[in-house]
């Protein structure tokens, strides 16, 4: 085997096991999202949506690093829940807005112990943890140049 194949192999891919990761953590959420009628992009979004209360879809898009033919069809589906509107801007019209509804803001408190059961489900330490949050948004930082 030369080098050159080496960089092939799957365990010498820094990408797969961040990969599976994101899709074995994803699937811990699932039965606590599923209480609440969340998918998981549903639910990050909601997360930026019960903080901010309004924000333009192309903001919502950079924060969740999602394009907008991913994002359109989230936020149609939480819009027929209830849990969001969505609205031009009356300042500029080219600006399509999305905004918490009560019936949003009131599924938080209904979400608010999803981060702790799934923290209880990683095995790191805070310290790890915070490392490996540090380290994943340096990656999506330097994506994103």
């Amino acid at each position: 085997m030369t080098d050159r194949s080496d960089a092939l192999k799957l365990e010498n891919q820094l990408c797969f096991p961040l990969y599976a990761c994101s899709r074995e953590i994803i699937k811990k959420y699932r039965p606590y999202l599923e209480e609440i009628d969340l998918t998981y992009t549903q639910y990050i979004t909601m997360m930026v949506l019960w903080e901010e209360h309004k924000v333009s879809v192309k903001e919502l898009g950079k924060k969740l690093f999602l394009d907008s033919g991913t994002l359109t069809p989230v936020l149609k589906s939480l819009e027929s829940k209830g849990f969001i509107k969505r609205y031009r801007s009356s300042e500029d019209e080219r600006i399509l807005l999305a905004e918490i509804t009560e019936k949003g803001t009131a599924l938080k408190e209904k979400a608010a112990d999803i981060p702790e059961k799934i923290g209880s489900c990683i095995k790191l330490s805070k310290e790890e943890a915070m490392y490996l949050y540090m380290t994943l948004y340096k990656i999506l930082g330097s994506t994103n140049e």
